[in-house]
């Protein structure tokens, strides 16, 4: 394997992230449900670990912040436009593959 530097990794590490977010962001038609059924996270997991990687450094952020910064706009707007119901078929697969408390 390539030796990297901790600055290359933390390089590529945050251009594959920023990657994936703007291919989520033009992905809408997959929905965090489906997300979650198929890869255990979602939108709204990714905006969690960003904030709560915000707050680890000392930046305090607002749920609302860290997930129009993933979203791409409020997230109040991307559900208007973008977030349709939950089959039953999709909350089955939900409740199966949640993770047990």
């Amino acid at each position: 394997m390539t030796e990297l530097s901790k600055e290359q990794r933390i390089q590529f590490e945050a251009a594959a992230f920023r990657r994936l977010v703007e291919h989520l962001r033009t992905r809408s038609d997959v929905q965090n449900i489906d997300l979650m059924n198929l890869a255990g996270f979602c939108r709204n997991c990714l905006s969690n670990w960003y904030r709560e990687a915000a707050e680890a450094s000392g930046t305090q952020m607002s749920k609302e912040d860290s997930r129009q910064i993933i979203y791409g706009m409020p997230y109040d707007e991307w559900r208007e436009f973008y977030q349709g119901d939950a089959s039953a078929e999709q909350k089955a697969a939900f409740e199966r593959n949640r993770p047990k408390e």
